[in-house]
């Protein structure tokens, strides 16, 4: 008892003290809870192949869902359930403040283009000249400056350099990323009334001609480059219905055309549908940084030619991204780095360039670019991305370029909201029925076993302070979240626990009528009963365990609930329940019939014989 009594203490110091404890008592006393007691966001995903159109393969369906899995859990939630549900979907649970998930999902086609030219991404229309006042102002006169402009700025940026077998290459160096001094203006917002899109891309791109308008469309296919407003303040006025259009609208239009339009900004780019710029044969204009419009060369290295992707240590100790790539991708990169390194056709232009002269190479995903390094060199072998990255953000990297390799594409099915309301709901009707439960079990045993079933009293506060600590410190520690499910689980092993008590106390009766006093009874009935105990609770053990390894989603809660509930339990018989049963034999009461619960065990023997006075006692 003192040992469980030690357990007891350590496991509360974890409690109230281990890490992620934080807030007053009360919040340091609240274990992990589910989707379905504390509300949430639950969305389905439905995966298709890009390459033929066909349901993706199980294999490739099981590693999206990991790496969507971890990055859901990026959020700061590892409690996040991710599931495969059929041939094609993946459903998200994520307990605690809705959000939204539908671009867990969307990044699923990498590419590898050279960056041709910058432009500004602000999306910002110049702002109107200062008209004279009739009234003196305190600082005399200024002059207006342009803000639509982009100057590019040196900022630390990951560079790609090659692993010990590659040749060529260098150290990392800064590269430009345009930061433009005018902040956006004007935020894209599609109204209510907008049309369902047709299906056609042709039709898609005639509404968005008739909604900006025939001068706005003459206009915007005459820009030959990015268009200065602040020069032509009247073309600013012809460009400004591109501002309106959606991210859905921005993506069918002509590739040129969302790169020059210069009110057409990166918060549209960024909007736009998933897969919008897929095509590799196309080149295409992704955003980096959130202000920087990048005109991209067509996509020569493909998320399948990379073999794989994992967060390591250089020679250095920083953080790098490894790069394999397959036998055929491999050539595809010498070549394409070969191409930037050497600035082949003079293709990139001077916005484009590093701080050494050389071009970049985007790693864009779907419609972003995660990355744009400076390519250092020739690359014939096994590359590195590297950058100031700590640990996390060189596998998050590296989790999206092994994502991108897969050719899948998901689509948000449905996206639903659950209310905390019905998830309180849930946790009452749930907490109701333990109660319930554990009550039932306590009269009972109070009606059966009398003073016994005081030891059943007590040993169910315990199990129930040791598994509340658990599960607080296992929600903090290992991510372990408590669900409906999971407290059916608890309720279950009430059963399993009661079972355990019915096997020792008739055993105990048995042992009584067999003539043995009650403090020699006890121990012979506990190692006689401790077999059977251990059976019962193995198979039960064993029964979640299976049931945890094969199952999916809340069933999971269930078997660990039972498992952990189970092996609480045989803790709580060994350290509590026969100790606590060996000191209780030794007392009057636990020879009275009607006190001890033992019943007719012990009628006919005199409540005033002494057990020592009994002749079948002495010879037992």
């Amino acid at each position: 008892m003192a040992v469980l009594g030690g357990i007891l203490v350590v496991l509360y110091l974890l409690v109230f003290f281990s890490g992620g404890a934080s807030g007053g008592w009360k919040d340091r006393l609240e274990p992990r809870l589910g989707l379905d007691l504390v509300g949430g966001t639950r969305l389905t995903l439905e995966a298709t192949n890009t390459l033929d159109g066909r349901a993706p393969t199980a294999q490739n369906l099981e590693q999206a869902r990991q790496i969507i899995e971890s990055r859901v859990n990026a959020y700061g939630v590892a409690e996040a359930e991710v599931v495969t549900e059929g041939d094609r979907n993946i459903v998200i649970s994520l307990p605690g403040e809705n959000r939204d998930l539908s671009e867990v999902g969307s990044a699923a086609e990498l590419r590898f283009r050279k960056v041709l030219k910058i432009a500004d991404g602000s999306g910002a229309l110049p702002s109107p000249a200062p008209t004279e006042s009739a009234e003196p102002t305190p600082s005399g006169s200024a002059s207006p400056t342009p803000s639509g402009s982009a100057s590019p700025t040196p900022n630390a940026e990951a560079t790609s350099s090659p692993s010990p077998g590659g040749q060529g290459g260098g150290a990392p160096s800064a590269t430009p990323t345009p930061t433009p001094s005018a902040t956006p203006s004007a935020a894209p917002s599609p109204t209510a009334s907008e049309e369902p899109v047709p299906q056609s891309v042709e039709e898609q791109r005639r509404a968005v001609e008739q909604k900006v308008g025939a001068e706005a469309w003459a206009a915007a296919n005459a820009l030959q480059a990015p268009a200065d407003l602040t020069a032509d303040p009247s073309l600013a006025e012809k460009l400004k219905p591109f501002a309106e259009l959606s991210g859905r609208e921005v993506a069918v239009l002509p590739t040129q055309m969302q790169f020059n339009v210069p009110t057409i900004g990166c918060l549209q780019l960024d909007d736009r549908p998933p897969a919008s710029i897929s095509d590799p044969e196309q080149q295409a204009v992704a955003c980096e940084g959130g202000y920087a419009k990048n005109l991209l060369d067509v996509a020569k290295v493909l998320g399948t030619d990379v073999d794989s992707a994992s967060a390591v240590r250089d020679q250095t100790a920083q953080w790098v991204v490894s790069l394999n790539f397959s036998r055929s991708g491999q050539d595809k990169w010498t070549n394409l780095t070969r191409e930037a390194f050497h600035n082949e056709g003079q293709a990139c232009d001077a916005t484009a360039l590093g701080d050494e002269g050389k071009c970049r190479v985007a790693v864009v995903l779907d419609n972003a670019i995660i990355s744009s390094p400076q390519i250092q060199g020739v690359l014939t072998g096994n590359s590195q991305i590297t950058g100031n990255f700590n640990n996390a953000e060189a596998s998050e990297l590296a989790g999206y370029l092994n994502y991108g390799a897969l050719p899948v594409t998901f689509q948000a099915q449905e996206q639903q909201n659950v209310t905390a309301t019905l998830g309180a709901s849930h946790l009452r009707a749930g907490l109701l029925a333990a109660g319930i439960g554990m009550l039932l079990v306590i009269i009972y045993s109070f009606f059966y076993y009398r003073l016994l079933g005081s030891v059943i009293f007590l040993s169910l506060v315990m199990s129930a302070l040791l598994l509340f600590g658990a599960l607080v410190v296992l929600g903090r520690q290992i991510g372990f979240t408590l669900t409906l499910a999971g407290i059916a689980g608890i309720i279950v092993s009430l059963g399993v626990a009661a079972d355990s008590f019915v096997i020792y106390f008739e055993r105990l009766k048995d042992e009584i009528r067999d003539g043995r006093s009650p403090r020699s009874a006890v121990p012979r009935a506990w190692i006689r009963a401790r077999r059977t105990i251990i059976s019962a609770n193995a198979i039960t053990i064993m029964s979640a365990v299976v049931l945890y390894i094969v199952s999916v989603g809340t069933v999971k809660g269930f078997a660990f609930a039972l498992g952990l509930a189970t092996v609480l339990d045989l803790l709580v018989v060994f350290l509590f329940r026969h100790p606590i049963m060996t000191m209780l034999a030794r007392s009057k009461a636990f020879l009275s019939p009607r006190v001890s619960g033992l019943g007719r065990a012990l009628p006919a023997r005199s409540s005033e014989q002494s057990p020592s006075r009994n002749p079948r006692a002495k010879e037992a």
